[in-house]
């Protein structure tokens, strides 16, 4: 029992060490895998990670300006990430017939407004059905008019699909925001944009969300009141660099060309993932700290009344020439095997509890790559648990050691 007291102990301590490694390590390595060097966004911004982004203004145009600025910059995609309200066909005759079942409405879903041909070296969600984006460049920008063709194309992640029961080829309806009631339906719809879906495509980790779509971008700000020369709104533009060696060099240019935009580094991002990552491992310290007192405690209490049940044994040991060291390092030698048994059960537990919380994350977040994983349990995580289990053991052994070796051997044998 001291032992299984000692494993629940550990095996929380490297759980928790186990799960801030593991988000440590995945998100490097999307960060690194995600081909984006450089994110720029608006001067009032604080952070790229932020969950809302002031306007960039002017975003057609400033990617010409970024490529001819610098001409390490291979990429640089303006995206819009905004929510809107998606209504299907169904949902559309019904508001027309004035028969809309309870419970029937617009969905919201979160929706990403690019120019799909200028993402070259950006990962961008797999397509598993359709064409996909039909033209290339911003057909409805017009070179800054807006009055080009509009292609009512949109791409629909599968959960997104789902929801609304359409697939490639079907017909959509977006607006800006939810009707009042049932019956603003059928003007909701008269001035809802329509478009037909051209594909769907897996889930996104960049945008985590299970509902997502993605269109044109001057015809996502046309629906947000943005496709005009004065406003033409992004949220952000993400960078694609060719040689991602001199990305310091290149965020000092941008910045210093492009006071309207805060450009954020692969390194800032990762040290803002570092910082949140950081403060969770702390409160896992102290909790961890906590459960590892209490098992110090708690075997020192086992080692000691362990002492006091066999000071006979032990005086009989230093009567027949055993010195006081060799029987403290005798107590010392079961605090350890009491820990390193606690470690054997502790780890199938923390392993068994990380693979259970690892899947319950990765279904709760869609949209991550099967090689993201919460949890990692690496050598350093388990180095750091050796560590703990012989810190425990000795920390425990201090008081019932001094405690043998102090025992009046005269007085426990002629003890009755």
């Amino acid at each position: 029992m001291t032992s299984l007291g000692i494993g629940l102990a550990v095996g929380l301590v490297v759980l928790l060490l186990a799960l801030s490694a593991g988000i440590e390590t995945s998100a490097t390595t999307l960060a690194t895998e995600s081909g984006v060097d450089l994110i720029g966004v608006s001067e009032n911004a604080s952070s790229p990670l932020a969950g809302q982004f002031p306007p960039i203004q002017g975003a057609h145009p400033l990617v010409g300006r970024l490529l001819s600025l610098d001409p390490n910059v291979a990429t640089a995609s303006p995206w819009l990430v905004t929510d809107l309200v998606f209504g299907n066909a169904s949902l559309r005759a019904a508001a027309f017939n004035d028969s809309v079942p309870g419970g029937w409405g617009p969905t919201e879903s979160g929706t990403v407004g690019w120019i799909p041909s200028d993402n070259g070296g950006i990962q961008t969600p797999d397509l598993y059905n359709g064409t996909g984006f039909t033209y290339p460049g911003d057909p409805h920008y017009a070179g800054g008019s807006f009055n080009g063709p509009a292609t009512h194309e949109i791409v629909l992640d599968q959960g997104l699909a789902n929801v609304l029961h359409v697939g490639v080829g079907d017909s959509v309806w977006l607006g800006a925001a939810q009707p009042p009631s049932p019956s603003a339906l059928p003007g909701w719809y008269a001035n809802a944009t329509g478009f037909r879906v051209a594909g769907i495509s897996g889930p996104f980790w960049l945008v985590p969300s299970a509902l997502l779509a993605f269109g044109y971008l001057s015809e996502i700000q046309q629906i947000i009141g943005g496709a005009t020369p004065t406003t033409d709104y992004a949220s952000l533009v993400l960078i694609h660099l060719v040689d991602p060696t001199t990305i310091d060099s290149d965020q000092s240019r941008l910045a210093a060309a492009f006071p309207q935009l805060t450009v954020f580094t692969l390194a800032s991002i990762l040290g803002a993932i570092q910082h949140v990552v950081n403060l969770y491992r702390t409160f896992g310290d102290l909790i961890g700290l906590i459960g590892i007192v209490v098992a110090a405690l708690f075997t020192t209490t086992v080692l000691q009344m362990s002492v006091d049940d066999r000071s006979r044994e032990l005086a009989l040991l230093r009567a027949i020439g055993h010195s006081r060291p060799a029987v403290g390092a005798m107590v010392v030698e079961e605090a350890l095997l009491l820990s390193l048994f606690g470690l054997a059960a502790g780890l199938p537990i923390a392993y068994v509890t990380g693979y259970g919380l690892n899947q319950y994350l990765r279904n709760l977040l869609a949209g991550l790559p099967t090689s993201f994983s919460f949890v990692s349990f690496d050598a350093g995580v388990l180095a750091d648990g050796l560590l703990l289990v012989l810190a425990v053991g000795l920390l425990a052994a201090i008081a019932p050691a001094a405690r043998a070796m102090q025992l009046p051997v005269a007085e426990e044998l002629r003890a009755p």
